[in-house]
């Protein structure tokens, strides 16, 4: 993956000061809770729910057990539609392609549908490195941009940020991005949209390239579908001359049945809507229709390596419907920008440290952001089982070492010796008896004092119990 994120501090230190900001914790209590609440009655309406959770659960099993044969078929039918595949190993590789395909163009702006693939190889930071200007046009999207943010969530980006940040933001930033925000813009959520959609609409107007990503692709056709709210999808979709798809592999379904389960499945569990209000489908290119040039970048980024885990590899079952965001206890007060990722939550925790790997410290520590409560699993529109999966990635971290993990290690195998040596246990008791007077209420180190400052450590007895039990039952 994409450096982007990486030099943040790692979840526990980033999480720690997250917990402090009163705003944050009030923005994100407030938006969880009502998307997970509406959510539940979306889904309560349907009685074959669990049927199509396992279906979806099954179909991307399917296909991630014979990807290359659906990847070359996808491949196949693009091409045969008028597109052109690029294949791109890493992040490195998408961005080299992508920026050499809006340069041939002779183009030096390109607008963009919300994309994760884009923000994960950090797309836009390249583009401007070689002198190209990349607009978001996702609202919330918009927002972090202009805020010079992150992304905090994976439905709504912008879900830290309140009404009267936003205006704020607008006010300040809009005209240095094109059209200036309305004198005496207010927090009015209409206002705000409106001022949003005139900025928007001359970007639309104006640019000659569009850049996507996607939620789905058909092998059998190779039509690429994106969901989504606003129409600003459609409008990067439609108006540009040339469309630029950089998708994640793991995006493929074999065929238009199995769309049908996650076009059932993805808005109940994302924006608890029965059906999306705008859902774009287009296959390679047609005469005086959309795009005359559509080129199509299969981005891999870590999920070969991925698939090869047979635990680890449900993560790739994920649709991106942010469900387990809203009802992680975690992740509501902590906030997306702890996770030092551009997928935040519960799925980041478990997506991140294998696509990226966890020899960085944030990356380490992602599998251990959870309280394995399991309300995550509960909510999956694809059963993906994210406490079992951290589990197993906690086990791979603990091997690979480290500070912490072999003082563990070598407390145990000490632990270890003395249970095996039941004379050398006996004396460490009647020590431990005698001396207690002396025992600290905290245990030193840092990790330690972390754990015993909300926690009394339990008071040793007078006399160890098998001396107890010689006086009073022999």
């Amino acid at each position: 993956m994409s450096g982007t994120f990486i030099g943040m501090p790692a979840f526990p230190k980033a999480a720690h000061k997250a917990v402090h900001d009163t705003t944050l914790r009030a923005n994100l209590r407030h938006a969880t809770h009502t998307i997970r609440d509406k959510r539940a009655v979306a889904v309560s309406e349907l009685e074959d729910w669990a049927e199509l959770r396992e279906a979806g659960k099954q179909i991307k099993d399917l296909t991630l057990g014979r990807l290359d044969h659906y990847l070359i078929q996808l491949e196949e039918a693009v091409t045969a539609a008028g597109g052109t595949v690029h294949w791109a190993a890493d992040a490195d590789e998408a961005n080299r392609i992508v920026t050499k395909l809006v340069k041939a163009t002779g183009e030096r702006e390109v607008v963009k549908v919300k994309s994760m693939a884009t923000q994960e190889i950090g797309l836009n930071e390249h583009l401007e490195a070689e002198g190209i200007a990349a607009y978001e046009t996702d609202l919330a999207e918009l927002i972090v941009q202009l805020g010079e943010d992150r992304p905090s969530h994976i439905l709504v980006p912008a879900i830290h940020r309140n009404r009267s940040e936003i205006r704020d933001i607008f006010r300040d930033t809009m005209g240095r991005w094109g059209r200036a925000a309305p004198e005496g813009l207010s927090d009015s959520p209409a206002e705000l949209a409106e001022a949003a959609r005139l900025h928007l609409r001359e970007k639309f107007l104006r640019a000659k390239v569009g850049i996507s990503g996607a939620n789905f692709m058909v092998a059998e056709t190779g039509t690429l579908v994106v969901v989504e709210s606003e129409g600003n999808g459609r409008m990067c979709l439609t108006l540009p001359e040339t469309l630029i798809s950089i998708v994640g592999i793991e995006k493929v379904v074999p065929t238009w049945r199995d769309l049908e389960v996650f076009l059932q499945t993805l808005p109940r569990s994302s924006t608890a809507e029965r059906m999306n209000p705008y859902t774009s489908m287009w296959t390679g290119t047609t005469d005086k229709d959309g795009p005359s040039t559509f080129h199509l970048v299969l981005l891999d980024n870590g999920r070969t390596d991925t698939l090869a885990d047979e635990v680890g590899r449900q993560a790739l079952r994920c649709i991106r419907c942010s469900a387990c965001l809203n009802v992680c206890p975690v992740y509501e007060r902590a906030g997306g920008h702890a996770y030092g990722s551009v997928y935040p939550g519960p799925i980041g925790a478990i997506l991140t440290p294998q696509l990226r790997g966890t020899a960085s410290e944030v990356d380490a520590s992602l599998p251990y952001a959870s309280s394995l409560c399991g309300a995550c699993y509960d909510v999956c529109p694809v059963a993906i089982d994210i406490p079992e999966v951290l589990v197993h990635l906690r086990e791979k971290v603990a091997e690979q070492g480290g500070p912490g993990h072999r003082l563990e290690k070598a407390a145990i195998k000490a632990a270890g010796w003395v249970l095996n040596h039941p004379s050398a246990l006996a004396m460490g008791e009647r020590a431990a008896s005698k001396t207690r007077a002396l025992h600290p209420k905290k245990l030193p180190g840092p990790g330690a004092r972390q754990w015993t400052e909300s926690r009394d450590l339990p008071e040793m007895p007078a006399e160890p119990f098998r001396d107890w039990w010689k006086k009073n039952r022999t």
